[in-house]
């Protein structure tokens, strides 16, 4: 049987593939699937589940058929430092006659049972909506507010159903259900200080007024110096200024003394295989603090201290950064997009975090942290590098952000990327992609199994380096596969993440089952 070439793609799907040195142009992007194609990427639902799903201490409640929740449950994988509450998957399972008659009075059955048959009592309940609740239009607000009067606890409807769009406005949904934590921290927080400002200026300003002052041997002039100098200080400690500049002097002295730790947030990262714990010990070790993770090892009391950090660093952008222009918008607090997969991403994130915080300390610890872990790490990847160097890959993930760092990693080893699409990616990282690959390798975006099969044939590929639904079709053609999606149990990011990468490739490629397997396909 004649295989299929490249050139025999949907008509529909040319322009949303491009080979590298065929002056074609920009790749088209960013849009709706096509009818038909058999796309990967999944749902609006799909993506608000991915996303809140490791909030460990809140209770996660589908509105919708059993099969959304039973699809979901423990998606990501995600390791927790305490509670797990996020590994029960709660579902309402819609039924016809729910969707007949509406669904809402199940839902409040639902978050009935929840408050009073289950042991823990949350502190947040998300209700997510699905495809056909979106159809019926079931009134999710209203059964929240109702719950939080009834229960006292925060229920917050997570906006996804289904049929209104792809997996990138799930993400968008979580964000907002994030923010809504996040805005209750930012009234208590203005209610407290207020308070508490209006009370500090009121007893000072009696103190102020109430003190004798000594006037003795001093002439007129000098007396109403001393008085329009008391007034002054009067005037800035109604203002707020001169209890602005106190603490900001205390700020200081704490620095001066290295008790003050600069405070950040870890956006986009969802603790797969331990690395989210990985980078907080690596921001540790030079002297920052991080208040909150999003979402991996994440509690309510975490999310609603975000906003006192002073930057948010993004690691996965596809997923959050709308959450971080957000939080920009909302509570002033600036972002860095950063990736601590690959060595190089990796020193830079580290300096450019340390650079963006304007601390001479945290810079110097960088450095020694890189010097010490930096030549053990390139000695690990030499050895590898002999293992590796001339093999073929073909790289196809859901975010734009890991293929750019795949494709980097494998250019260090000497692995040749023939192959490379993700579902989500926008024109700018498929500009980086190119100007990272080889002439001839094949761009792809929101690609179908039968595209991949045909150019990973073509191309001669290696490995396949994608996520669980990929894994049949790489051991059906009998190449080896990488998990670097939601179900690995090997940590990628920082030092040991490079190592784990070449360890993991050198056994999988080099393994002798696929030349044994593709003779028997080939027969």
């Amino acid at each position: 049987m004649k295989s299929p070439k490249s050139n025999e793609a949907l008509a529909e799907r040319k322009d949303f593939i491009m080979t590298k040195g065929d002056n074609k142009g920009n790749i088209k992007c960013d849009q709706h699937s096509l009818a038909g194609a058999v796309s990967q990427r999944a749902c609006v639902y799909s993506g608000a589940r991915v996303v809140l799903n490791p909030v460990k201490d809140a209770y996660h409640l589908v509105h919708g058929p059993i099969g959304c929740a039973s699809y979901t449950w423990d998606i990501r994988g995600s390791l927790t430092s305490g509670a797990d509450f996020f590994r029960s998957s709660f579902s309402t399972d819609l039924r016809e006659k729910d969707i007949v008659f509406g669904g809402e009075a199940k839902l409040e059955i639902v978050i009935e049972e929840l408050m009073e048959k289950e042991q823990y009592k949350p502190e947040v309940i998300f209700i997510y909506s699905t495809c056909v609740v979106g159809v019926i239009g079931d009134d999710l607000k209203a059964v929240a507010r109702k719950a939080e009067e009834k229960y006292g606890v925060r229920v917050i409807p997570v906006e996804s159903s289904g049929f209104a769009g792809t997996k990138s406005k799930g993400y968008k949904a979580a964000c907002e259900a994030l923010l809504n934590l996040m805005s209750d921290f930012k009234a208590e927080s203005n209610r407290v200080d207020s308070n508490k400002k209006a009370a500090d200026r009121k007893n000072k300003i009696k103190e102020i007024s109430d003190r004798s002052e000594d006037y003795t041997g001093m002439n007129t002039k000098e007396k109403i110096r001393v008085l329009q100098k008391k007034l002054r200080y009067i005037n800035s400690l109604q203002t707020g200024k001169a209890i602005d500049d106190f603490k900001n002097k205390k700020i200081k002295e704490q620095v001066e003394k290295g008790k003050y730790r600069k405070k950040i947030n870890l956006l986009g990262d969802y603790n797969l295989a331990a690395e989210g714990w990985i980078i907080e010990n690596y921001l540790n070790e030079v002297g920052i603090e991080l208040v909150a993770r999003f979402t991996g090892d994440s509690s309510i009391k975490d999310i609603r201290r975000a906003p006192t950090a002073e930057l948010n660093i993004v690691q996965c952008a596809g997923s959050m950064k709308y959450l971080a222009k957000r939080m920009q918008q909302e509570f002033g607090i600036p972002f860095l997009e950063i990736s601590f997969l690959g060595l190089q991403d990796s020193l830079d994130s580290l300096r450019k975090i340390a650079r963006f915080l304007d601390d001479q300390i945290i810079i110097n610890k960088v450095e020694k942290l890189i010097a010490r872990r930096l030549p053990d790490t390139e000695a690990k990847l030499k050895i590898y590098k002999n293992y590796l160097a001339g093999k073929k890959a073909a790289i196809y993930v859901g975010g734009a952000f890991k293929a750019i760092s795949l494709v980097k990693q494998f250019n260090d080893l000497g692995i040749k990327t023939v192959m490379v699409g993700t579902q989500n990616g926008k024109e700018s990282d498929y500009e980086e992609l190119k100007e990272l690959t080889d002439s001839g390798t094949i761009i792809l975006d929101d690609a179908n199994p039968s595209e991949l099969e045909v150019f990973m044939r073509e191309k001669g590929a290696d490995v396949l380096v994608g996520g669980v639904k990929d894994r049949a079709l790489a051991y059906k053609m009998g190449i080896a596969f990488f998990d670097h999606n939601h179900e690995r149990k090997h940590p990628l990011v920082g030092f040991e993440g490079v190592v784990n990468l070449a360890q993991e490739l050198d056994l999988t490629i080099n393994s002798p089952i696929w030349k044994a397997i593709r003779s028997g396909i080939d027969e």
